[in-house]
């Protein structure tokens, strides 16, 4: 069955609909959604139920789509001051970090080619471009995992590995490109070039999309639209443009919706709330047809005379490559535990974008490019299938874990972005009103009102005189400067624990 232009809406939403139905038995077993996205891709694909779907280059250009929408989410979920404390390491992360896997990588490839009995026959340069496809962390498959299961990490490891997921994606594919227009030219290595291309790709990028993520936040709080969903369909096609227009001044796209992200999401937007809600909708819609598509592309049977191989290069990787590029990079930083770093080394999750860089020398028709695009392929799958499912594990054997912390509040309630207030809430308990079961009796901190109180599915306007129950939830309002009113009720059940209750209000 060939897919064409009348059948790909049916074909397409088939696929999108079996997907998530799979997706919600795969993650009671632990299983990546996204491996599953993949695996649904190739069961129905050539060696499957028969979908044709043989075009790299389309391939590429929905890969495109779908990392630019998914970096620019990413990029808005991630919080500056989160970030701010390991900006060196994940920048070190995602730059010399790459480098250092693309070259291990590349010459334990290169020494399997030239001197072992493995399937493959590669030149040096070749065995670097192989390595450099697959040298970054995919930044798909890390958000997806670290969010979907909501690991929370000591040592500040999670915005270490949001940032480095998010920001490595451009080294790669610069190493790629350059790697690429080598071997085609046949010219030498020119280490000068090559560096003199990565710096214009990431001076570009990074001014391109600084300037474009203020340009969008501004244009945003400033202009009057008849319908708020079209902020949202604004700042889409804001994402789009930054992306092109990098990329036609020779800039690094990726690296600049990201850094627009970044900037869009730390700063005051009108209708945050509208436009979160359709971008992270969105962001799970192209990374579904991302890997679909991937699964589709590939033939599973192909696979089978490169796996051998493919699976000395992936273990490679990851107990070696990785963890080096890691503990290198992370060298300069003492206050990070060799406990930290080895999960970050374990966090070396291959998934799209290696399988999309791996496309393209496939499109430029590089000697033996599909014997590479398939060798890719399998160490994405052994990669989503070793790492992938054992993070959470990883964390908790290492220690390295924390209670989930609650977002948002049981009320559903959000405030708007220029406004200089909190929301909290708590669930009372016995021991939070054995002073007295009215809000006036309750140590309310200064500064902070009890907006609503639920009980059950029942919403109850407060005053003073409401009598209240174990198990009412409360909601408060507070200024941010102010004390955190479900701490300060908490630490007056532990005074009225030891035989004291702090002063009331």
């Amino acid at each position: 069955m060939m897919i064409t232009a009348e059948n790909i809406l049916l074909v397409g939403s088939i696929l999108i609909f079996i997907s998530i139905l799979i997706s919600k038995t795969g993650y009671r077993f632990g299983i990546p959604t996204l491996l599953l996205f993949l695996i649904v891709g190739m069961l129905f694909g050539s060696d499957g139920f028969g979908i044709q779907f043989n075009s790299a280059s389309d391939a590429q250009f929905v890969g495109m789509i779908s990392l630019s929408i998914i970096l620019f989410s990413g990029g808005m979920d991630t919080k500056f001051q989160d970030i701010k404390p390991v900006l060196s390491q994940g920048i070190l992360l995602s730059t010399v970090g790459v480098l250092i896997t693309t070259v291990l990588t590349g010459l334990f490839i290169f020494f399997l080619s030239d001197h072992t009995g493995a399937s493959i026959e590669l030149t040096l340069l070749v065995s670097l471009l192989l390595a450099a496809t697959m040298s970054s962390t995919d930044s798909a498959s890390v958000f997806s995992l670290l969010r979907s299961q909501r690991m929370n990490l000591k040592e500040n490891l999670r915005p270490m590995l949001e940032l480095e997921s998010g920001s490595n994606d451009p080294m790669a594919y610069m190493l790629t490109i350059v790697l690429i227009q080598v071997i085609s030219s046949g010219s030498d290595l020119n280490l000068l070039i090559i560096f003199k291309d990565l710096f214009i790709q990431f001076l570009f990028g990074g001014v391109i999309g600084y300037a474009f993520g203020k340009f969008a936040v501004w244009l945003i709080n400033r202009i009057t639209l008849s319908n708020s969903s079209l902020y949202s369909i604004l700042l889409l096609s804001i994402v789009f443009i930054t992306f092109t227009l990098t990329d036609l001044v020779n800039g690094n796209g990726y690296l600049a919706v990201y850094i627009a992200g970044v900037v869009t999401g730390n700063a005051k937007l009108a209708y945050r709330k509208e436009t979160n809600t359709f971008m992270s909708g969105l962001t799970w819609l192209f990374q579904i047809i991302m890997f679909l598509t991937l699964g589709l592309l590939v033939n599973p049977h192909e696979m089978l005379s490169v796996a051998g191989v493919a699976i000395l290069i992936g273990v490679f990787m990851i107990v070696i490559a990785r963890p080096v590029s890691v503990f290198i990079c992370l060298l300069p930083f003492r206050s990070i535990s060799n406990k930290a770093r080895l999960f970050v080394s374990w966090v070396g999750l291959r998934g799209a974008v290696p399988i999309i860089f791996a496309t393209y020398p496939v499109i430029a028709e590089i000697p033996g490019s599909n014997q590479l695009f398939n060798i890719v392929f399998f160490i994405t799958l052994l990669s989503l299938v070793i790492q992938g499912m054992s993070i959470s594990s990883m964390a908790r054997w290492l220690k390295l874990d924390l209670p989930e912390e609650k977002e948002g509040n049981d009320f559903g309630v959000e405030l708007p972005d220029d406004i200089d207030s909190t929301l909290k809430d708590m669930t009372l308990t016995k021991e939070a009103l054995q002073n007295g079961n009215r809000l006036m009796d309750m140590n309310i901190p200064k500064g902070t009102l009890v907006m609503l109180v639920k009980r059950g599915s029942e919403f109850i306007i407060p005053n003073g005189q409401v009598e209240l129950k174990v198990g009412d939830k409360l909601l408060f309002i507070s200024d941010k400067s102010e004390k955190d009113p479900t701490r300060t009720l908490t630490n007056q059940e532990k005074d009225s624990d030891n035989g004291s209750t702090l002063s009331q209000k």
